[in-house]
């Protein structure tokens, strides 16, 4: 199983970002697909997740309404598509599968928002 996000960066708030997750070495339409943070000093959180099919979404409170989770299951990714940031959204931001009662996470994309 292999995870590998691309897209992070540096932006100002307000401002917009398309995180991506490029999954492998697994049935990727057939899982479930998460996005995970981590800021600096605080625990891992749940950021948003998205069913196998796509047809089922969940967000934290704290990105309602700003965030979208997609996936293409003919390109085996999954996407995290982020508007009006602010700076408390600033983390390192990780995707995971958990496979064979194993979670499995990338290696993770730096988002950085300020001004």
């Amino acid at each position: 199983v292999q995870l590998v996000e691309s897209g992070g960066g540096l932006v100002q708030p307000g401002g917009s970002l398309r995180l991506s997750c490029a999954a492998s070495g697994f049935t990727f339409s057939m899982f479930d697909m998460s996005w995970y943070r981590q800021a600096p000093g605080k625990a891992r959180e749940l950021v948003a997740t998205i069913s196998s099919t796509g047809g089922s979404t969940n967000y934290a409170d704290s990105v309602k309404g700003r965030f979208t989770i997609s996936r293409d299951n003919a390109k085996n990714t999954v996407i995290l598509q982020m508007n009006s940031l602010k700076p408390e959204d600033t983390a390192v931001y990780y995707c995971k599968v958990l496979y064979r009662r194993r979670d499995y996470w990338g290696q993770g994309t730096q988002v950085t928002v300020s001004s």
